[in-house]
């Protein structure tokens, strides 16, 4: 069995339950969801869903840079929106962290999220 180490840096928000902000295993990053919490102030940040997407993805970054790897070699991500109106939006955002060839993804749109949050993204990276 390969070794699992745990992820865990102060440029992403602290885990805010049970979770760790992620663990490697087998040459990948397998990454918790990312809400749009600053994670100096531990507050969620103000503003729609181009903030919070924004606000998102760098917690996201700064997640995989901790473990090792980059943005370019996210394969998969699985983003979840409180609105499904704001698809186009969030897309928008998302463009700007992942440009060349982006990952494999999912998105579900319509459900309740931590904090109160409009938006929250988890991926799985290659190291």
């Amino acid at each position: 069995m390969s070794e699992v180490k745990v992820i865990s840096t102060k440029a992403a928000p602290a885990a805010i339950g049970p979770y760790v902000q992620g663990k490697v295993v087998g040459g990948f990053l397998f990454a918790s969801g990312q809400i749009p919490i600053d994670p100096a102030s531990g507050a969620l940040v103000q503003g729609g869903i181009e903030e919070q997407a924004a606000q998102a993805l760098k917690n996201v970054k700064a997640l995989v840079e901790a473990a090792g790897s980059s943005m370019s070699k996210v394969v998969k991500t699985t983003c979840f929106l409180k609105d499904i109106g704001d698809f186009a939006a969030f897309n928008k955002v998302y463009a700007e962290y992942f440009t060349g060839d982006a990952p494999a993804r999912s998105c579900v749109g319509g459900i309740d999220l931590p904090k109160g949050a409009l938006c929250e993204i988890e991926v799985i990276a290659a190291l």
